[in-house]
């Protein structure tokens, strides 16, 4: 989360163009939603699990990082691509994530479902009784067979432009609710039967496994496609990684920033 936010930063003083990066998580880490409670976090069983903790400065609810790529987008408010409202750029960005996925034989979709989830009955009225990110789909959510495939969340500063998002490759998804707290043990496996029923993984989709480096191309291919733009291969610089150091110190690692809600 610093390197993402050291970037964003550099992009928004014009020293590095716009940036995707694709990344994974060493240990699995549970990363909160900018505004979600620390309350919802079972902190003595993310200790025993050995998982870590952090806080997103992207909006949205509970993730667990695990057997996954991340994807962030840091761009200027000056890129055109970007320069929209927040669904309209989530949008643009979609179209460059279904396509990756197509090439990784994935039928995704990105479906308007809140019409559908405003008439159903089925999810609790108080949004903390909801704390997984993949439990709860949001409107245009990239899905499969109705199942939640791709969280994104998107956050946006006077340096610029961050979104987010989280494509499971495999696992359980509902190891989540383990890290999480609810008042009583039928809660905890209820949301574990929502989450089965209601979020998957590529392996499930496609049965079988997708090796890192296909997953990385798929991307990176399908973003030049359909934005039409090159991306350059690059490393991140020497005062992006002593700034990312520094949010660390002062922000990422801090109690006034993972307890901040």
């Amino acid at each position: 989360m610093a390197v993402d936010e050291s970037i964003l930063e550099a992009v928004g003083r014009e020293e590095v163009l716009s940036t995707l990066r694709l990344y994974a998580w060493n240990p699995p880490c549970l990363s909160l939603g900018y505004a979600q409670p620390l309350s919802d976090v079972n902190i003595d069983m993310l200790g025993a699990k050995g998982w870590d903790i952090v806080r997103r400065p992207t909006g949205g609810r509970a993730i667990l990082h695990c057997d996954e790529l991340t994807y962030a987008v840091i761009g200027s408010k000056r890129e055109k691509r970007l320069a929209r409202d927040i669904l309209s750029s989530y949008l643009v960005l979609s179209k460059a994530i279904l396509s990756a996925l197509q090439k990784l034989g994935i039928p995704a979709q990105a479906k308007e479902i809140e019409k559908q989830i405003s008439q159903s009955h089925s999810y609790p009225k108080n949004q903390h009784q909801n704390p997984v990110c993949f439990e709860v789909p949001s409107n245009y959510e990239i899905v499969v067979s109705g199942k939640k495939l791709v969280g994104s969340a998107q956050a946006r500063r006077k340096e610029g432009i961050l979104q987010h998002g989280s494509f499971p490759l495999f696992g359980d998804p509902s190891r989540i609710v383990q890290a999480l707290n609810f008042d009583n043990h039928e809660q905890q496996l209820s949301a574990k039967k929502r989450v089965l029923e209601r979020a998957t993984t590529a392996e499930q989709v496609l049965g079988k496994l997708v090796d890192w480096d296909s997953v990385v191309s798929a991307f990176v291919e399908a973003f030049q496609e359909k934005l039409n733009l090159e991306l350059i291969p690059s490393e991140i610089s020497e005062s992006e990684i002593a700034r990312a150091d520094a949010l660390i110190q002062e922000k990422y690692s801090h109690e006034k920033w993972t307890g901040r809600v």
